[in-house]
C-alpha cells in the first residue's frame, strides 16, 4: 500500500511509487473545485428545485405561496412556462409566462438599445499651413459632415521645414476653420503645439443621439417619398396631369 501523498505507477520492472508534485496537487484541486459554466438563464419548469414558490400569474397578479407541484400544474393548465424570476427570494418568486416569447422580446429590446446607443467618435482631419483654397473647402466640407453626424473632429496642422518657425500660420488657419463651422460646432480644445503639429479639437453642438434620430427620420422620409412616386407612376412614366 502506498503512503499518503504518493500514487502508484506501473513500471517495466514491476510497481513503483512517485511523489506528487505541488503543481499536480494544485491542478487536482482546480479540477475538483471547477464547476460547469455559469448560466445567466433563469430556471424554468422542472429545472426549479424548491418545495414551494411565490407564484405570480400571467397578468402580474399575486397568487401567493404554493407548492412547486401546484405551480407546475397551473403552468400546464395555462399552457405557459413556470419561470424563476427572483431566485434569491425566500421562497423564490416564479411567474407564469411564455418563456420563448419573453426571450424574443428581450433580445429585440437589447438590439434596439444597442442600435440607439451613442458612441463618442473622434474624427481626424489633417491640413497644411499653406493649404490651397480648393483643398481647404474640401477639408472643411468633411469637418461639416462629421459635426452634423454628432462626432468630434481633431484638426491637425502639419508643419514641415521652415514652416515650423511660423506657428502663427497654423493658428490663423485653425481660427478660420472654427469660425467657418461655428454654427455646427465649438472649440472644445484650443490650438496647442505638439512637436511639428498644431492640434485643435472641435465638438458638435448636436448630440450624437439627436443626429442619429434625425438621420433615421430623413431616411424614412426618403423611403416614403420614393414609395409614393412608385404608386403614382408604377410604369416609370410621367403621371398624367
Amino acid at each position: 500500500m502506498s503512503r499518503p501523498g504518493r500514487f502508484v505507477l506501473p513500471g517495466a520492472g514491476g510497481r513503483h511509487t512517485q511523489s506528487r508534485s505541488c503543481a499536480a496537487v494544485r491542478q487536482t484541486a482546480v479540477w475538483c473545485t471547477r464547476g460547469g459554466p455559469i448560466s445567466a438563464e433563469p430556471r424554468i419548469n422542472d429545472r426549479i428545485r424548491v418545495p414551494e414558490v411565490r407564484l405570480v400569474g400571467p397578468s402580474g397578479e399575486q397568487v401567493g405561496i404554493v407548492p412547486l407541484a401546484k405551480a407546475l400544474e397551473l403552468a400546464q393548465e395555462y399552457d405557459l412556462d413556470l419561470v424563476e424570476v427572483a431566485a434569491n427570494a425566500r421562497p423564490p418568486v416564479c411567474k407564469l409566462m411564455d418563456y420563448g416569447k419573453f426571450k424574443y422580446e428581450s433580445a429585440m429590446k437589447a438590439r434596439e438599445a444597442r442600435r440607439n446607443q451613442a458612441h463618442t467618435v473622434i474624427k481626424e482631419m489633417k491640413l497644411r499651413p499653406k493649404i490651397d483654397p480648393h483643398d481647404y473647402d474640401t477639408k472643411k466640407g468633411h469637418v461639416v459632415r462629421f459635426l452634423k453626424q454628432g462626432d468630434k473632429v481633431k484638426i491637425t496642422i502639419m508643419f514641415r521645414g521652415r514652416e515650423q518657425s511660423r506657428p502663427e500660420l497654423g493658428y490663423r488657419l485653425l481660427q478660420r476653420l472654427a469660425e467657418d463651422v461655428q454654427d455646427l460646432g465649438f472649440v472644445e480644445s484650443n490650438p496647442k503645439q505638439d512637436g511639428r503639429n498644431m492640434i485643435m479639437v472641435l465638438g458638435p453642438h448636436k448630440k450624437k443621439t439627436e443626429a442619429m434620430a434625425e438621420a433615421r427620420e430623413a431616411q424614412a422620409a426618403r423611403k416614403g417619398k420614393s414609395g409614393r412616386q412608385q404608386e403614382s407612376d408604377p410604369a416609370g412614366e410621367p403621371a398624367e396631369a
